[in-house]
């Protein structure tokens, strides 16, 4: 059985270091796919043989178009940044990809958290509204839980 996109959801906090508060990507969005950019190395020797050695990713996702809406705790953290220059730590948060397919007894989801750190590409626009284009830049360090949909609330597995 094939499983449709929407059952893959991301979850951005937008509480960049404060209380969690996240906001779930997509409402304007036709396609959010993370890149996995490999560091790729390959070899040859001298018998015609080639070694290919991946040792690590650079994973970034594009969250183009983002439309602004009065009141919506990403789109003010996103205007803070564009207002105050924001750069390092003040671009810090973490994403919540939550796996939606299977079956659960409740509203909580197996996820995965992973720090990023957020890129403003621009922002303005047409007049189909205020656009504030951004992205993702992942860093590695995950965490695997459950997902809340319902209170929005990333639970760490145990043991971690």
């Amino acid at each position: 059985m094939k499983i449709e996109r929407r059952y893959m959801a991301h979850y951005l906090n937008a509480g960049f270091g404060g209380a969690e508060n996240y906001c779930r990507l997509g409402a304007d969005l036709e396609e959010y796919s993370p890149e996995l950019t490999a560091n790729v190395e390959k070899k040859s020797n001298i018998l015609g043989q080639t070694s290919v050695t991946i040792d690590g990713y650079q994973k970034q996702g594009e969250v183009s178009p983002y439309y602004a809406e009065a009141g919506d705790p990403l789109f003010e953290k996103l205007q803070e940044i564009i207002d105050g220059d924001l750069v390092l730590d003040d671009l810090k948060t973490d994403i919540v990809e939550v796996k939606l397919w299977g079956e659960t007894a409740d509203t909580t989801y197996p996820a995965v958290r992973e720090e990023c750190y957020i890129e403003v590409v621009s922002y303005g626009g047409d007049t189909t509204g205020y656009q504030i284009p951004f992205n993702v830049h992942y860093t590695g360090v995950k965490v695997k839980g459950k997902f809340d949909v319902k209170t929005k609330k990333f639970v760490a597995d145990e043991g971690l």
